[in-house]
């Protein structure tokens, strides 16, 4: 089935078109086809299965296809509060009134929700949708409210704010969506979520996304819904049988740098992607690489739709040999003569590790994936293998050697790496230190492991600055 045969907008395929989209996945192929007939639905899918697209598409070809109200229409009379001064102030007094709710648990998920949006919906003038969330300037949130956005992405608690302070009325509402039910549910705002369901109108369209339905995520859900469809997709699979996986460890962003151009040089490279965490890093990487005389190209949300779709054009025609990504602007590359990926940048979650790495080894071919990592970035490297069940062995390139002395693994001996799995082996000799990681050679002071200041303002402040945009 192809998104045309969905039946989705033409404004919309346009769009999809225009993004490398070309055929819907499993959770898609489900789940658009019931919300296009206005079933709510309750929908068990991982990260990465395409789930925004499976409740962004729907709504969207809805509001392509009814005749948009002005705003005046689409304010109650009884709930219109104009204030005495014009513009921004007039706007205050104002209550946005959404059409489509989508609650996320994190900042970072709500900016991908609304980019992705964006992109969906390029062709559709008329409808806009913003994020709502904590970190975000109040000024800035007021200023978005006040443009009556028919899509509103928002965090809970920054949510609930704006409806106690009378700046948001569901009064319109017709979609609500809660994405990745179960960590909202994790984190505390199940309070939140039922405060804020309840101030929406009974006849809404209700979908709900999470890893599982069971427990306390099935009971929210059968409150909420009626006569929900249930859709269940597979995991993906965490094991990419068919890619080689390797580890370089880097002291410092110079080494990574030299290291990240000498591996770029081998001549068994096709085409390779490399991820960084920002949109700002793939530029600057991409540039230098260019500079060192390699073939490569840049791509981020940051860049005009002409500019990306040229690059993606250009990498499938084999013009470019390196693309230079993020995350969110890599969703939905499928080159098959990409034969290797590059981690320049950890991913903070461990499945983003692995549909990274799957951009290669398409179409049963073989792949090779090699991160690059940081000393300080042992937590990571052993979250993602305890999700994929697979160790990623260290290699050393002759001359880009890492400085910094290996030191004995903190883990007791015989303590598997993993729930049900084996024991980690490194491949060192028997009563050599059983550890791929490193340490500083000046023993530190007693006393408790420093946390950096980072880390601690997201314990205790649920995060500090934020970026906003893909990473």
């Amino acid at each position: 089935m192809t998104f045309a045969e969905i039946g989705l907008h033409p404004a919309i395929l346009k769009a999809l078109t225009d993004s490398g989209y070309s055929e819907p996945t499993p959770v898609q192929t489900q789940a658009v086809p019931a919300a296009l007939a206005g079933r709510d639905l309750l929908v068990s899918s991982q990260t990465g299965s395409g789930k925004t697209a499976a409740f962004m598409l729907p709504a969207l070809h809805r509001f392509a296809s009814e005749q948009r109200l002005p705003a005046a229409a689409r304010t109650p009379v009884q709930e219109r509060r104009p204030g005495p001064g014009r513009g921004h102030d007039r706007h205050r007094f104002q209550p946005a009134q959404p059409r489509m709710l989508v609650l996320t648990p994190t900042r970072e998920l709500a900016l991908q929700v609304t980019a992705a949006t964006e992109k969906y919906g390029r062709q559709l003038n008329h409808v806009r949708a913003v994020a709502i969330l904590g970190g975000m300037p109040y000024p800035k949130q007021m200023e978005l409210l006040g443009r009556n956005p028919e899509i509103l992405v928002a965090t809970p608690g920054r949510l609930i704010d704006h409806m106690s302070s009378g700046k948001i009325d569901f009064s319109y509402l017709q979609v609500l969506v809660l994405d990745e039910a179960d960590r909202m549910l994790d984190m505390g705002f199940i309070e939140d979520i039922e405060r804020i369901v309840a101030a929406t109108p009974t006849s809404r369209q209700t979908m709900l996304f999470s890893a599982t339905l069971d427990g306390t995520v099935g009971e929210l859900a059968q409150r909420m819904t009626r006569a929900a469809l249930r859709i269940q997709v597979d995991a993906v699979s965490a094991r990419h049988d068919n890619i080689e996986q390797r580890m370089h460890f880097v002291d410092d962003l110079a080494h990574k740098n030299r290291l990240l151009d000498h591996l770029l040089r081998d001549a068994s490279i096709d085409q390779a992607l490399v991820f960084t965490a920002t949109k700002r890093d793939a530029d600057t990487v991409s540039d230098r690489l260019n500079v060192a005389g390699l073939n490569a190209a840049a791509l981020h949300g940051d860049m005009h739709q002409g500019a990306r779709n040229r690059t993606l054009a250009a990498m499938r025609r084999g013009q470019v040999r390196i693309l230079v990504a993020t995350d969110v602007a890599a969703r939905g590359i499928d080159v098959p003569t990409i034969t290797h990926v590059f981690n320049y940048d950890l991913p903070k979650a461990a499945e983003d590790y692995v549909h990274r790495i799957g951009r290669t080894g398409r179409a049963g071919r073989s792949g090779l994936a090699i991160s690059l990592v940081h000393h300080a970035e042992q937590f990571n490297v052993r979250k993602i293998e305890r999700f994929t069940k697979q160790m990623i062995p260290v290699a050393v390139v002759v001359g880009h050697e890492p400085t910094r002395r290996l030191s004995a693994n903190p883990r007791p001996a015989g303590k598997p790496a993993w729930k049900g799995g084996e024991k980690r082996s490194y491949g060192q000799p028997t009563g050599q230190p059983d550890s791929r990681f490193s340490k500083p050679s000046v023993p530190r002071r007693d006393g408790p492991p420093r946390v950096p200041y980072h880390e601690s303002a997201k314990a205790t402040h649920g995060g500090g600055r934020r970026t906003y945009g893909d990473r």
